[in-house]
């Protein structure tokens, strides 16, 4: 048994702190001396570590309790699980320090938000695994990219923002031309290179989407212009003819 000094010894939790979680439910002595001190076993030692790593991933203490409450709470699924946003959450992390890096690099500090902002990638992310979950693509999609450091996902996000406005600077050649349909193969090369295997298929599904979701037109046209999408769209459908 240990007492609550001990255990904020052992932890770095302060007592207070230990304290509030007892009168939250959150953390509950294993036994209560005679004279009132809190005595807490291995048993509670382990539950106040995966408090601290929900705390750590930003969980309110409401959700944790819940969490550890539940009666189908399994320990070895929680770690694994709590490994994986853990491992999110470094590849992000990178990602805002090779920013910054960058940012110490070129001697300048630039007013980019957008690697700071998780909720419209997340939102996508969700909606896309609805939609396509079970599919061979997404399958392979989410294989590879659990492979890459978030920088690398940023770079080849860049890469492919940046030959959908290679594309979109030749509309004035036309959607057939040699030199417009030369572009979109190396487009389709580029997605089965960086995301997943991009058959005619999915190449064409991609161009509607490009232009059925505002999103990610309003995505395309920023980065090659207004009417990027649209043309991007046209050509794709072209080639896949």
């Amino acid at each position: 048994m240990h007492t609550v000094h001990q255990i904020s010894q052992i932890t770095g939790v302060s007592v207070r702190t230990l304290h509030h979680y007892d009168q939250l439910g959150l953390l509950v002595p294993t036994q209560v001396t005679e004279a009132g001190y809190r005595l807490y076993d291995d048993a509670a030692l382990q539950r106040l570590q995966s408090i601290l790593i929900y705390r750590e991933l930003g969980f309110p203490l409401k959700e944790i309790k819940a969490i550890l409450d539940d009666p189908g709470y399994d320990p070895k699924e929680a770690l694994s699980r709590q490994i994986t946003l853990l491992e999110s959450q470094q590849k992000r992390l990178s990602g805002i320090i090779a920013f910054a890096r960058d940012m110490e690099k070129q001697g300048e500090i630039r007013m980019d938000f957008q690697v700071f902002d998780k909720s419209e990638q997340e939102k996508l992310q969700a909606e896309a695994k609805a939609k396509w979950g079970q599919t061979d693509t997404w399958q392979a999609w989410e294989q590879q990219s659990g492979k890459q450091s978030y920088q690398q996902q940023v770079q080849d996000g860049n890469r492919l923002m940046a030959k959908l406005a290679a594309i979109g600077a030749l509309r004035e050649k036309g959607a057939g031309s040699p030199e417009v349909q030369q572009e979109v193969a190396a487009l389709q090369q580029l997605i089965t290179d960086c995301f997943y295997p991009c058959n005619n298929e999915t190449l064409r599904g991609l161009g509607q989407m490009y232009v059925a979701d505002e999103r990610f037109m309003r995505n395309i046209d920023k980065a090659g212009g207004e009417g990027t999408a649209q043309f991007v769209s046209k050509a794709i459908e072209v080639y896949c003819r």
